[in-house]
């Protein structure tokens, strides 16, 4: 999850695409660079799920995502498959 946030804030597509879950992967993984990442919190982890609020700024706008995301473990990496936006 900290590695695909900080993927975020470097608008790195090639990490976000290697961390999701083939099955799961649109067949392009892009980024919006007027987005400016700016903290994560994990408010939980239990399991395969990780419940998150990332804070962000966009159109000198402060917002939040607060999703809970799902993971499946595979070769020795967590792999996103999807989320489901809280707030």
């Amino acid at each position: 999850m900290r590695s695909r946030y900080t993927a975020h804030t470097r608008n790195d597509v090639d990490h976000l695409a290697v961390t999701w879950h083939p099955d799961h992967r649109p067949s392009t993984v892009t980024h919006d660079p007027s987005v400016r990442w700016t903290s994560l919190e994990i408010v939980s982890a239990e399991g395969d799920q990780v419940e998150f609020v990332a804070r962000f700024r966009l159109a000198g706008e402060s917002l939040a995502l607060h999703e809970r995301s799902t993971f499946v473990h595979e070769n020795g990496c967590w792999l996103y498959t999807d989320g489901v936006k809280l707030t």
